[in-house]
């Protein structure tokens, strides 16, 4: 999430508030180690969902990781 958050310029505050969660919520998320994994899946939903209205995609196979989207 960290990757798609630098990939549209937005700090943790604004996407927090985007997703309607709290920033320690955005930076558990980003953690990499298993406090990224305290956080619902419904939370991690409504992050990934306010990513993805930005333009954000998420890939998967053998290159996960993301991408904007193309218009």
């Amino acid at each position: 999430m960290r990757a798609a958050r630098a990939l549209i310029g937005i700090a943790q505050a604004e996407l927090a508030r985007r997703a309607g969660v709290s920033v320690p919520t955005i930076k558990r998320c980003e953690s990499d180690g298993k406090n990224g994994l305290l956080v619902s899946a419904e939370t991690q939903a409504k992050i990934r969902a306010a990513l993805e209205a930005e333009g954000v995609e998420f890939t998967n196979g053998d290159r996960p990781g993301v991408r904007l989207r193309r218009p």
